[in-house]
């Protein structure tokens, strides 16, 4: 018999022998069939898939990966500590580990495969360690070879923020233009300091100014200050990551025009800009989200003062970005009555289960399957109440249940339904509903050079900002360089990649040249391939019923400490809510990571496969 294979003209013009003669390709004896039967040559193919947190993540960070580092499992390169590792690992994605760790609601851990066992990985709370360690450390974000290219971001929000780091990663310089005095979006004037702690907020921003060729120009609003022609003309891209800075207002008559009938993002705002020091006396908040328990925690924190004179009115600070409130009036403060209304029971109310039950501790009350029905004026023209009735949901609907309207007092309305674009100036741009459209390049349709990312798009979570900020980075990569676009994966999040690793670890295979080396098909031992493993993460998330959960014993989460002040201390409390995990504590929570979708080649299958098939 030859080992190398025929090719077929020789075989049909030098046909000299039969390799076979009819019927040897069978066995003469059963006994020899029988005994073949057990013997196989196929090795196992080790799958790499997708875990369900990196599927569920919206920035798509590689979860896993840096939970293997922090557990000890995989071990960083010669000479970088595995704290730094960890951070690099998470930061591929997403710029603001100490930030998202404290406040991202982790859809990740809904997802968890842990949820099957006992309880999910503490994701975020590791994440918070990764990010705490990390600015404690001084660690800093290299930037790319530079490009000479120059990228104009509009908003220096966190979309905007992560776009430009991800963008620097790339060598492309960038400005970026933001309306308000300082950066951060959202993320500072959206959500208070005792949930995001301002040192930490701006370190992490600095560490993206710090790769340099990060220009930022503060109070300039494009549309009105600077022409979108004057950016086209100056940049290669432009990014448009303006956010939603307008709050909707209440669907009740008189609501516009109603001095103190305000939306929550301009009651933070008053608040986290250190204007409102004080609220009024009886808050009602209209919401059921995350940003109306960020309200009404503040509203509790600060309360209220006897009004002495008009310009107390918290309303003149909310509307006018000048006044703000003195030191002495503050000291006075007493406790306001805080009132939160959900048109959805509380179990389908959208914001985090634990923020709600904060917000109860705190000594708001929360009334829930409610709508507002009316506003009650008084001759002044100013509201002195919110008639609302219990409601039943129609589709999408609220409905009124007869007979239940009912008037809850009011000194102050917060409206926290929901946030709008403010697209004055760029109305080319403006798809009709007050946003603007993306394709799933994050590219704007029909506007060569124009990308764009965020609440904008849609307002949905700080997350899910950065991931659209990353693919966006992405696509004005490859549009500068006049590449295509690559198909995104169908699981598109950051993966693990092994070949990577391989270099990492000076195990890189070798380069196959078959002009060389001749066809070596076959062989097991030539060192220029990776053998037996197949990676299907873009394409496939693992499911619990494909692990063996049997395998993982009970492993109790390690649970940050929370300071969530009772009704009565809560007048004041602006400190810290959240506690972090100690070192041995997050190396704890890591190895609670189930590994799912990686494949440690732990050869179960080959022991336990009958007949060694």
């Amino acid at each position: 018999e030859q080992s190398m294979a025929t090719s077929s003209d020789e075989m049909k013009t030098k046909v000299s022998w039969r390799r076979y003669k009819d019927g040897t390709n069978n066995w003469e004896k059963l006994t020899d069939k029988i005994f073949v039967q057990d013997t196989s040559h196929k090795c196992p193919t080790y799958v790499h898939k997708t875990p369900p947190c990196q599927g569920s993540c919206p920035s798509g960070e590689d979860i896993r990966g840096w939970l293997a580092i922090v557990r000890q499992q995989e071990k960083p390169p010669v000479g970088t500590e595995w704290q730094e590792y960890a951070f690099r690992r998470s930061t591929d994605a997403n710029p603001f580990p100490s930030m998202m760790g404290r406040v991202c609601p982790a859809p990740c851990q809904d997802g968890c495969n842990r949820n099957e066992l006992e309880d999910f990985v503490g994701i975020n709370s590791v994440e918070q360690f990764i990010g705490d360690t990390a600015i404690a450390n001084g660690y800093q974000f290299e930037a790319g070879p530079d490009t000479g290219k120059k990228v104009a971001i509009v908003g220096g929000g966190p979309a905007g923020l992560a776009a430009a780091y991800q963008l620097r990663r790339k060598g492309h310089a960038c400005t970026i233009f933001e309306a308000n005095q300082a950066l951060g979006g959202m993320f500072k004037f959206g959500i208070p300091g005792y949930r995001v702690p301002r040192d930490k907020l701006d370190a992490e921003i600095q560490r993206i100014l710090d790769m340099g060729q990060v220009e930022v120009k503060f109070g300039i609003t494009v549309g009105k200050d600077v022409t979108v022609a004057d950016l086209e003309r100056d940049y290669d891209a432009i990014l448009w990551a303006i956010g939603c800075q307008s709050g909707r207002g209440l669907p009740v008559e008189g609501w516009a025009g109603t001095p103190n009938c305000v939306s929550g993002v301009a009651f933070l705002k008053a608040f986290n800009e250190g204007r409102m020091k004080v609220t009024a006396d009886k808050v009602v908040c209209v919401g059921g989200g995350d940003t109306s328990i960020d309200v009404v925690s503040v509203a509790r924190r600060i309360g209220h003062i006897q009004h002495a004179k008009p310009s107390d009115l918290p309303e003149t600070v909310i509307h006018d970005g000048y006044v703000a409130h003195d030191a002495a009036a503050t000291a006075a403060a007493q406790g306001a009555e805080v009132t939160l209304t959900s048109l959805f029971t509380r179990d389908k109310m959208t914001a985090a289960e634990h923020e709600v039950h904060d917000a109860l501790t705190e000594g708001v009350t929360i009334l829930d399957g409610v709508m507002p029905v009316a506003l009650i004026k008084n001759a002044e023209g100013r509201a002195t109440g919110l008639k609302v009735a219990d409601c039943t949901m129609d589709g999408g609907r609220p409905i009124p249940v007869e007979g239940t309207e009912r008037v809850i007092e009011a000194d102050l309305i917060v409206s926290a339904i929901g946030q709008g674009g403010d697209l004055t100036g760029l109305e080319d741009l403006d798809n009709g509903r007050g946003l603007m459209n993306a394709d799933k390049f994050y590219q704007v349709p029909n506007k060569p050079g124009h990308f764009v990312a965020g609440d904008i798009i849609r307002p949905h979570l700080l997350t899910t900002a950065i991931g659209q900020a990353s693919v966006a980075a992405d696509s004005i990569d490859e549009y500068i360089k006049q590449e295509e676009h690559k198909r995104r994966p169908k699981v598109d999040v950051h993966h693990f990649d092994l070949l990577k690793k391989m270099e990492e670890a000076h195990l890189a295979p070798e380069r196959f040249d078959a002009k060389e080396r001749g066809d070596m098909r076959g062989t097991s031992d030539g060192n220029w391939a990776v053998h037996n493993y197949e990676d299907r993460s873009a394409a496939e998330v693992i499911p619990h019923d494909e692990l063996y959960l049997g395998h993982f014993p009970f492993h109790a989460r390690n649970l940050r400490k929370e300071e969530v002040p009772t009704a009565e201390e809560v007048l004041g409390h602006f400190k810290e809510r959240v506690i972090g995990l100690s070192e041995a504590e997050a190396i704890d929570e890591g190895k609670r990571c189930m590994s799912c979708g990686m494949c440690f080649e732990c050869d179960n299958c080959v022991i336990f496969c009958p007949q060694t098939a």
